[in-house]
């Protein structure tokens, strides 16, 4: 009989999300029935859009229940099988949400992905090669358009999805301008991923010397934004956005909390005929192999690059999320499992 350690969200946060909402568990391992696999978690992804699900209230998702497992993205080695298709020792993406391990109908569609790990280490399945990554591919591509010798800027530009909207921009002969929280995300983004620019939000309280800052790195205006933030941020950029500029609405991280978010100056959408789209990448499925071939690709081959914060062990999983929230990670956030 296999123990599985589980963490389950036990009740729903009141404003900001505490450490008390969750509670760690442990579980038998059930029996496999046939077309059934046990895989073995070996690390698991903790991303913003959790923290709207955890709200019992209407959003894109249903709410994340209550005294069950926390869902989320999984990627680990399969270790018992009934299920033809899938062999001991695959390496494996799925869903398999806060434990250690999880048992899946590997009949069911898309519920599994066996991966190869040769030349892209497995937790980058769960970033750059995995949802964050087509993310930031399909809200760059479909939304933002971009072509050589614009101007695309991107809010959290160090984290998961904003660090890979730079890099995919300047691949496509775009100047990248990040906005990112501290002088050394700033500096990765920069000297490492090779943005053209990199604004500290931190180094800027003021509305007005945010504006100023992002003025003086986008002197030809903006053409495409990706956001991932709103708030204030948004508030900053909106006025150097060029006439007809496009604008994915990915992430509104600084109203997770179920604050209200006003916009400022909503009349400029009208007076620069912008186009702003929200999307939820899930619902795109469509365009997930020809993202992964090229985000895949980039990344084998060194051109894509990331950087991952790692927690150790699945009771430290709900401080790591929590510390997610305040911007307290560098790059994707995963937690190591084994």
């Amino acid at each position: 009989m296999t123990m599985n350690q589980q963490i389950h969200l036990v009740s729903r946060p009141d404003g900001e999300a505490r450490a008390d909402n969750f509670k760690l568990l442990e579980a038998e391992v059930p029996e496999l029935k046939d077309g059934q696999v046990l895989v073995r978690h070996h690390f698991m992804s903790l991303d913003p859009y959790m923290r709207g699900r955890m709200n019992d209230a209407k959003s894109y998702a249903v709410p994340q229940p209550l005294n069950a497992v926390m869902q989320g993205g999984t990627v680990g080695e399969v270790v018992a099988s009934k299920n033809p298709g899938y062999a001991v020792g695959d390496k494996v993406v799925g869903f398999g949400g806060w434990q250690q391990f999880s048992v899946v109908d590997a009949n069911t569609p898309g519920v599994l992905r066996k991966v190869d790990t040769t030349h892209i280490p497995l937790s980058a399945y769960l970033g750059a090669v995995g949802m964050p990554g087509v993310t930031a591919w399909y809200g760059l591509t479909q939304i933002c358009k971009p072509a050589a010798g614009k101007t695309i800027a991107v809010s959290a530009a160090s984290g998961a999805v904003g660090s890979a909207v730079g890099q995919l921009a300047k691949a496509r002969g775009c100047r990248a301008v990040g906005i990112a929280g501290g002088k050394d995300k700033c500096d990765y983004v920069v000297n490492e991923l090779g943005f053209d620019a990199c604004i500290d939000y931190k180094a800027h309280t003021d509305p007005k010397s945010l504006y100023e800052a992002i003025k003086a790195a986008t002197p030809d205006g903006v053409d495409g934004y990706f956001e991932n933030v709103g708030g204030a941020v948004l508030d900053a950029v909106l006025p150097r956005m060029n006439a007809f500029g496009r604008i994915a609405l990915c992430g509104m991280i600084s109203g997770y909390d179920g604050e209200p978010i006003p916009l400022k100056q909503p009349q400029l959408l009208l007076t620069n005929r912008l186009m702003l789209q929200g999307f939820i990448v899930s619902e795109h499925m469509e365009f997930w192999p020809e993202a992964l071939k090229e985000l895949g690709t980039m990344v084998a081959t060194g051109k894509l690059k990331y950087r991952e914060s790692v927690a150790q062990g699945l009771a430290a999983a709900p401080e790591a999320f929590l510390g997610l929230l305040k911007g307290r990670n560098f790059g994707k956030q995963v937690v190591k499992l084994v």
